[in-house]
């Protein structure tokens, strides 16, 4: 059902995206309350349909309470309604909607809907994007206002340009476009903040795994995830070397 499901992603990721770009024009919300009715509303709408469409299923959502019900099905659907509240709430583009599919712990299908960026781009793991040609030092992304020194290290050394940008899924893509080529994280993230990434990152065939070079596995009962590198295959090794010599393996969960 791999075909499927990859279009409901993309249907309920676009579909959010859209509820979400229309209250924000509305104008009736600001700052940090748009984004909680902006969480809310895209919560109730992807529940809903993923209730509907697949009752079989588990679900994670960052915005519905957590039940131990999914850790007993092999497919959990894992999402974030609005990934990057802040800056949907300060009117920036760089959010995002995250619809990711867990078939026994992997990320193997899903959507990440950009709806600040030309008009609504959703990128899906069942079609390729095209990537924008590049020939020059490494780009990193890294957040805005807090780089993990793990990033700033292995910029440092493979002498990358440092991007700052604000969603997890935001910036994921970026390197799926071709827009950057190293996305470093290690500041704390959860399940839902980078399964769909992480699925539509391996289909274009990008590097993912955590900071040790250990695999992403998903629907553990603690969904604390905090660090990953999603990344050109020919920087995996380099910046994978670079996070060894300056975290020992021991200090990551």
């Amino acid at each position: 059902m791999t075909q499927a499901d990859a279009a409901l992603a993309a249907e309920l990721a676009g579909e959010a995206g859209r509820l979400l770009v229309e209250l924000r024009e509305r104008g009736e919300f600001e700052g940090k309350v748009l984004g909680q009715e902006g969480d809310r509303i895209a919560n109730r709408f992807l529940i809903e349909r993923l209730r509907a469409e697949r009752p079989d299923d588990g679900i994670l959502s960052e915005e519905s309470a957590d039940t131990a019900e999914r850790l007993a099905k092999s497919r959990v659907w894992i999402i974030d309604p609005l990934d990057g509240t802040r800056e949907y709430g300060e009117g920036r583009p760089d959010w995002a909607v995250h619809v990711g599919l867990a078939i026994d712990g992997v990320a193997e299908t899903g959507a990440v809907a950009l709806p600040g960026f030309d008009g609504g781009t959703v990128l899906r793991s069942d079609m390729l994007a095209p990537r924008v040609p590049y020939d020059g030092p490494p780009r990193m992304l890294v957040s805005r206002t807090r780089p993990a020194a793990e990033a700033l290290a292995v910029a440092e050394r493979l002498g990358c340009e440092l991007v700052p940008m604000g969603s997890a899924g935001a910036k994921a893509m970026a390197v799926v476009l071709g827009q950057a080529e190293i996305y470093l994280h290690s500041g704390g993230q959860y399940e839902w903040d980078n399964c769909a990434p992480v699925a539509v990152a391996r289909a274009h065939g990008l590097h993912c795994s955590r900071i040790d070079g250990s695999e992403l596995r998903y629907n553990n009962r603690d969904t604390y995830l905090p660090d990953l590198l999603i990344c050109r295959t020919e920087w995996a090794e380099q910046a994978l070397g670079v996070v060894a010599e300056s975290e020992p393996s021991s200090k990551l969960r």
